[in-house]
């Protein structure tokens, strides 16, 4: 529990705030809270914030209905700045993008976006929902789950001899192209990406609990 009397609240009484996507870890947003706005949050365990512009408290999705639960608070070393992590129900901003922050200065970036499967994710299902001409993620989904399991199959043998190869860039493109179909099946299946990242995170967190199950499915085999 956040001990508030700890926070620095600046000379309009308000305080930064950092919002993170809980399950990807994709900072989705910054705005501000004030005190009520912030206890308003503890409470309802959803975003609530305060807008300078209206000059009012706002809370997140209450027309759009991309609410935000909060399954973490954390504040600085400093106390003047929140880290709230949410999971999300819909896109962060009001242009439709997941994050706020889906435009860089620099257009040719080389380094890796650790949020790329989330972004990968979102793009297959787009296309589920909104087919474009020549798309072969559209070209998959209408040849059925046959032919995505089909594909799977073939991209993990082709794992398996890129390894054997030896050849490490064979090996990343090969890896690349699994994983893109995996998720395609996922969207298929109508799964999230999340469902995932919490099973890996439940044996990352809770290894025991893991063994034990693991072992109990074995001998019920």
């Amino acid at each position: 529990m956040i001990d508030i009397e700890k926070l620095k609240f600046d000379e309009r009484g308000l305080i930064p705030v950092i919002v993170q996507d809980y399950n990807t870890k994709q900072v989705l947003m910054l705005a501000y809270m004030n005190e009520e706005s912030l206890k308003l949050s503890l409470e309802k365990k959803e975003t609530y914030f305060f807008s300078r512009s209206r000059n009012e408290i706002w809370h997140k999705g209450e027309t759009s209905g991309n609410i935000q639960k909060i399954k973490s608070i954390f504040y600085d070393c400093d106390g003047d700045a929140l880290l709230i992590q949410v999971e999300p129900t819909g896109p962060a901003c009001h242009t439709g993008n997941i994050s706020c922050f889906y435009r860089s200065f620099l257009e040719h970036q080389e380094a890796y976006d650790a949020n790329i499967l989330g972004k990968l994710y979102e793009r297959v299902k787009e296309r589920k929902e909104k087919p474009v001409e020549g798309s072969y993620t559209n070209y998959l989904f209408e040849k059925g789950i046959d032919k995505i399991l089909k594909k799977i199959g073939e991209e993990s043998t082709e794992v398996v001899l890129a390894v054997k190869n030896d050849s490490k860039e064979e090996i990343i493109y090969e890896i690349s192209d699994l994983i893109y179909h995996l998720i395609v099946m996922l969207v298929q299946k109508d799964m999230q990406l999340e469902d995932i990242y919490k099973e890996l995170g439940r044996r990352y967190y809770k290894p025991n609990e893991f063994k034990e199950e693991h072992q109990k499915n074995k001998r019920e085999k």
